[in-house]
């Protein structure tokens, strides 16, 4: 099997298919409410959904990244304040992370095996280890976002 297409079928089972770990994050943040993913269940911790617009944010980072685009990380690393926590913001926030879904979809299915071992300059890594990395990040928040999932249910 081509090695993009292996990439895409993990991106496929993180985001809405039966991952290995069990859990995905359509399933998890989808039965959600704006209240409860807007909600600092622990004081000292990101929201479900700062956690998620750092997932987007990386997601959309790595992916200019291995089309040849140089970033540098911002010093807050993505991790900004929930100004709007309607419903239609909630709302429109699941829409940027599936739209971000397809985006990797739609570039995994045509990306060069050759372009994988292309080297991005500000950290010396190849992309292969990139796009590898932006999975390993949403399985780890993934985890986080469980926890607070259910901390956040046990409030009511």
């Amino acid at each position: 099997m081509k090695e993009t297409l292996r990439m895409t079928s993990l991106f496929e089972k993180l985001y809405n298919g039966s991952p290995w770990i069990d859990v995905n994050l359509y399933d998890t943040l989808s039965p959600l409410s704006a209240a409860q993913a807007a909600d600092r269940v622990v004081p000292q911790l990101n929201t479900i959904w700062e956690i998620v617009n750092h997932l987007i944010s990386w997601r959309e980072n790595v992916l200019q990244r291995i089309q040849g685009k140089v970033i540098s990380t911002p010093d807050h690393n993505y991790f900004k304040p929930v100004n709007n926590t309607s419903a239609a913001a909630w709302k429109k926030t699941l829409a940027q992370l599936a739209t971000s879904q397809e985006n990797w979809q739609q570039l995994l299915q045509t990306y060069p095996k050759a372009d994988l071992e292309k080297i991005y300059p500000n950290n010396q890594m190849n992309y292969y280890e990139h796009i590898q990395g932006i999975l390993q990040h949403d399985a780890y928040h993934l985890g986080q976002i469980v926890l607070l999932a259910k901390l956040v249910k046990q409030k009511l």
